[in-house]
């Protein structure tokens, strides 16, 4: 184990970046001082997108070219086999990665991941199966059973995370919209949506639109771009987080049914700076909890729950690859708003809370740290 010596005595103010853009963007206002961090260097992956804690302690890490790793602390980082083959490049690649709720009995694990399709297409799909922890660590039975449809050409937006709701009974997946902007409004096709599936990866009934047909079924709220967070808060409240254009990064209060606008509205605007009305605009469109203009880039978030960092309890961490670090945000009521913002001088992809309530993060890129994060 590396130490890093790191000592983060962070200044609120000095950290905090002046908000700018649509007046929907929080203010940021400093809560409480920061604390001292020590920061741990545990191992490195190429690539890594997605960490999933086991109940052993363990954790599972994917890697975007399309390994699966397996850490132990104190142990060797183990290659797991039975992996399927990925379509690899922009965005795209090896996914999100989640034990079921019941894995301790059932020992089944779901992937995300990016499959080719015909005609230079290509979409993300979520698969099944049972992880099997022995000298030569594999997963058996891996088989998808949801598709993004239809694929498409281009290597971005896949989106792709897992979440289960509290009681395990359901599975929530963003579906990002390939980075062609009218599929967020169709729901013909899965495509810039929050799903709801049985754990076989089946609509659930009860979805706002099931019984319209096809993968209307399977919507739960729509009109999204590229949602890299998908989160359930202490409360049961599910939560996605989601990068915007030039300007308009969204945290959102996802709720059944309704429409999130995109590419209708937004808090930024298109690339080429072509406006894009704001969402104060649209009341009938569901705005976000809090947006960033300048943008953060974020990563995957987490909401605090451990006792490591009482401040913090209740507040959601969201990684950060534009800000290069972390970016803390306090919940009030269906808003939000950002507290600090902690500098890692490094993109940070991927948060994970530990089992005893500790902060680990993964940097983005070739040689991204795994590191544990914990009060000085």
């Amino acid at each position: 184990m590396k130490t890093n010596p790191l000592l983060l005595a962070l200044s609120p103010l000095a950290l905090l970046l002046p908000s700018c853009g649509s007046s929907s963007v929080a203010q940021n206002a400093p809560e409480a001082a920061s604390v001292p961090l020590r920061i741990e260097d545990k191992a490195t992956f190429k690539e890594p997108w997605a960490m999933a804690f086991l109940p052993d302690g363990s954790a599972l890490i994917t890697e975007k070219a399309g390994a699966l790793k397996w850490w132990r602390e104190g142990g060797a980082v183990q290659a797991v086999g039975g992996m399927p083959k990925v379509d690899y490049g922009g965005q795209g690649g090896l996914g999100d990665v989640k034990p079921a709720p019941d894995f301790a009995t059932s020992s089944t694990i779901y992937l995300t991941w990016v499959e080719a399709g015909p005609n230079d297409t290509r979409g993300a799909v979520l698969g099944k199966g049972k992880l099997v922890l022995t000298e030569a660590p594999r997963i058996e039975g891996l088989a998808v059973i949801w598709r993004q449809v239809p694929k498409v050409t281009g290597r971005g937006h896949f989106s792709h995370r897992i979440a289960f709701s509290p009681d395990g009974k359901y599975l929530f997946l963003s579906s990002g919209e390939r980075q062609k902007f009218t599929p967020a409004q169709d729901l013909t096709v899965n495509l810039g949506k929050v799903l709801r599936l049985t754990p076989d990866g089946e609509a659930a009934a009860g979805n706002p639109f099931f019984g319209k047909g096809g993968v209307s079924d399977e919507v739960w709220s729509y009109g999204h771009r590229n949602l890299l967070g998908l989160q359930f808060d202490a409360s049961g409240r599910l939560w996605d987080l989601e990068h915007g254009p030039a300007g308009g990064d969204e945290l959102n209060l996802v709720e059944p049914g309704k429409n999130y606008g995109w590419p209708l509205v937004s808090d930024g605007d298109h690339y080429d700076g072509t406006p894009i009305s704001r969402h104060a605009t649209r009341p009938d469109l569901a705005a976000p909890a809090i947006s960033w203009n300048p943008v953060i880039a974020p990563g995957d978030f987490i909401f605090y729950s451990g006792d490591r960092f009482p401040a913090w309890k209740g507040q959601a961490l969201i990684a950060g690859m534009g800000s290069m670090g972390l970016v803390r945000v306090a919940i009030e009521g269906q808003k939000a708003r950002e507290v600090e913002r902690i500098a890692l001088d490094q993109r940070i992809r991927e948060i994970r809370q530990g089992p005893d309530g500790a902060i680990w993060v993964l940097e983005d890129g070739e040689t991204g740290r795994l590191r544990k994060i914990t009060p000085r």
